[in-house]
């Protein structure tokens, strides 16, 4: 049996390489981007059969170059928070998220405060076609399959607000005919 060949410790320029083909895959944060680009070199370490000290060399000076990777393309525009929160911030109102869920994910992906509250949207109008997105998925409100009764409202009204939904939001989307909330999805989704 062959045994596997070691692959050489992460440079700038293999590390540089991998940056571009997560993003030629994936859209990033630079906090995401750093985050792949440092398990990289984690997974390279624990692999390595080297001297302990030489791999834990190797990983520290590897790991040190990860931030100016990350700030050169930013620099060149391959890296962008805002448009990623733009972009996944669209793409999650859309299907059906609040805007409280919006900048949880966000913040999970790494988009900084400053950028939070100017990637969600911020009109009603947007909050209340993503409850009727939501509300359609779990067959609440205008698509519930029997008639409301007080306890089914309660659990719909609970659904909404475990959502992410305000109170004000989930009663509007509960209450509006299934003619009315198809048309209101609709011209959600064509706006751009």
């Amino acid at each position: 049996m062959r045994k596997p060949t070691q692959r050489a410790a992460p440079d700038a320029r293999s590390l540089h390489n991998a940056a571009l083909a997560h993003l030629a895959r994936y859209a990033a944060t630079r906090a995401g981007l750093t985050r792949v680009l440092a398990r990289r070199v984690e997974r390279w370490a624990r692999a390595s059969e080297d001297d302990p000290d030489t791999v834990q060399a190797a990983a520290a000076a590897a790991r040190a170059t990860i931030a100016g990777i990350v700030a050169r393309l930013a620099e060149a525009g391959a890296v962008s928070d805002a448009a990623f929160a733009q972009s996944r911030a669209r793409s999650l109102a859309r299907s059906g998220r609040s805007r409280r869920a919006i900048g949880v994910q966000l913040a999970k992906a790494g988009v900084p405060a400053e950028l939070l509250a100017d990637a969600a949207p911020a009109n009603e109008a947007g909050e209340l076609a993503a409850a009727l997105i939501h509300a359609r998925k779990r067959r609440l409100g205008p698509w519930r399959p029997s008639p409301a009764t007080p306890d089914t409202m309660r659990r719909e009204l609970g659904n909404l607000a475990r959502a992410g939904f305000s109170h004000g939001v989930a009663v509007s989307a509960l209450r509006l005919g299934r003619e009315h909330a198809e048309a209101l999805i609709a011209e959600f989704r064509s706006q751009g």
